[in-house]
């Protein structure tokens, strides 16, 4: 793929979002910014949302991990979508009672002013690196493949990736990502779908074959029955319902989105309908993680060094212009559709939390408008320092850093939502600093506290339930 076409694919693809945004944000204001005018169709909003649950994470990371993890991600993928039933029925009814704008509202009605300010600082640190992980993929296959070559530095290539979200963002807010993420969904399951079927036809294989290949390599294993393996089916499963409730449940950015649609039936559809697809779609790329292994075994390709790197290597050194087009816009649609989105919530919080603005605020758009373009600078830098920290795969690092951060504000809901103790609220800032320090603490000695055993994912576990315990101790029986 020559660099002047890669330019002209990234060309076309944005300018079709900037003019899906200009399209959809005529005669906006504040609320179609922070609520969508609470009129946005649920079967849109769960289409995509895929593309936001997806994330250029899962693009790049999952296809690789099949390397050494074989199929046991989909245990987790089981419990992404108990997770969303449960915040179906759980969360989402109590942010529609109180007709909330910022879901950290709940916490100032059930605790109090500090806890609320806790809940929203919390949600900006998490989603400022949780975006920052989510972009550092798409502008390292930027920087590969176009931005690199030209001689650029890379941090050239984050600038022009980040100014072009801010720029179909700033006016339209979560209307317009609403739009823009259908679109991006639709390219991100055609960048798979693509792929597989590319693989297929250089292997001569047929798809049934393909898979019978991925058992004779003895990557295709799903399920993992023994306690001491990290990837125990049970384990997993309530790691991913925990990360699910963790990172959309009470995450703005993610809760943002259900709460345009005109009422809270139709948000629950749209959730339900998303945990169904989400199966199908994270098996689509767990077959696609196994094709690559068997195409690179097949065609002796040397495995990379880091498995993130293997879907990037083969989609555009050995699978072909059309594999090599689809990868770009589908990295592209995947990295897009939940950095948008991570933008426009972390606007919308501190707008709402921090500063007390209403949907009815029309007149302070443009001190909207700085702050969204402040969120998009700190994001930048974010990125830049996690360019120069991070050697492991981005998803584990993902993961175990957004349990720790919002382990505690977790804990906090939970213990709003299923006990009338009151805490004082002065303490709970304490108790959510100390207990992800006490948790990265066990982390690093469990082996020799615990006879050798060390956490994998489950360390979230151990997150939350330190939080409610010392919520427990801290707290009274309301009379």
């Amino acid at each position: 793929m020559s660099t002047e076409y890669t330019i002209v694919i990234i060309a076309l693809y944005f300018g079709l979002l900037y003019l899906i945004s200009r399209i959809s944000t005529r005669k906006s204001n504040a609320a179609t910014f922070f609520i969508a005018n609470r009129n946005a169709s649920w079967p849109l909003v769960a289409y995509g949302m895929i593309g936001v649950a997806i994330s250029g994470i899962t693009f790049i990371s999952v296809p690789g991990q099949v390397i050494d993890m074989q199929f046991s991600y989909f245990q987790m993928v089981i419990g992404y979508s108990i997770g969303l039933i449960l915040i179906a029925f759980i969360f989402v009814p109590i942010f529609y009672k109180i007709k909330a704008i910022s879901i950290y509202a709940y916490l100032d009605q059930r605790f109090g002013f500090y806890s609320y300010r806790t809940g929203a600082i919390i949600f900006l640190f998490a989603q400022l690196a949780t975006a920052s992980f989510k972009l550092y993929l798409m502008a390292h296959v930027l920087q590969l493949i176009l931005f690199g070559p030209l001689g650029m530095p890379f941090w050239v290539t984050v600038f022009v990736a980040l100014l072009f979200i801010w720029l179909y963002t700033y006016k339209g807010g979560i209307k317009t990502v609403i739009f823009t993420d259908t679109l991006q969904t639709t390219f991100l399951i055609l960048a798979l779908i693509v792929c597989i079927f590319t693989i297929s036809q250089q292997l001569d294989l047929s798809l049934g074959e393909l898979y019978g290949a991925m058992e004779e390599e003895g990557i295709s294993k799903v399920f993992f029955w023994s306690w001491d393996d990290p990837k125990n089916f049970f384990k997993l499963i309530l790691v991913g319902i925990l990360l699910t409730v963790m990172t959309n449940g009470i995450d703005q950015s993610v809760m943002q989105k259900h709460l345009t649609c005109k009422d809270l039936a139709s948000s629950q559809k749209n959730i339900v309908a998303l945990a169904v697809i989400l199966l199908g779609v994270n098996a689509l790329f767990l077959f696609l993680g196994g094709s690559l292994y068997v195409f690179s075994v097949n065609e002796n390709i040397a495995l990379p060094d880091h498995t993130d790197n293997l879907f990037p290597i083969l989609a555009f050194d050995h699978l072909g212009i059309t594999a090599a087009t689809f990868f770009l816009v589908g990295i592209a649609a995947a990295a897009y559709s939940s950095v948008d989105s991570s933008l426009t919530g972390l606007t919308t919080s501190f707008c709402v939390d921090i500063l007390k603005f209403k949907e009815t605020d029309d007149h302070k758009t443009r001190q909207r408008q700085l702050i969204h373009l402040g969120f998009t600078f700190l994001i930048f830098v974010f990125i830049l320092v996690f360019q120069k920290i991070n050697n492991a795969s981005v998803l584990s690092a993902f993961i175990r850093t957004s349990g720790l951060i919002y382990g505690p504000l977790l804990a906090l809901y939970i213990f709003g939502i299923y006990s009338k103790r009151v805490i004082k609220d002065k303490l709970v800032p304490i108790i959510c600093i100390l207990s992800p320090a006490i948790s990265i603490i066990l982390d690093y000695k469990s082996e020799d506290w615990f006879s050798g055993y060390t956490f994998g994912y489950d360390i979230l576990l151990a997150n939350i339930l330190i939080a409610l315990i010392a919520m427990f101790l801290l707290s009274k029986q309301n009379k």
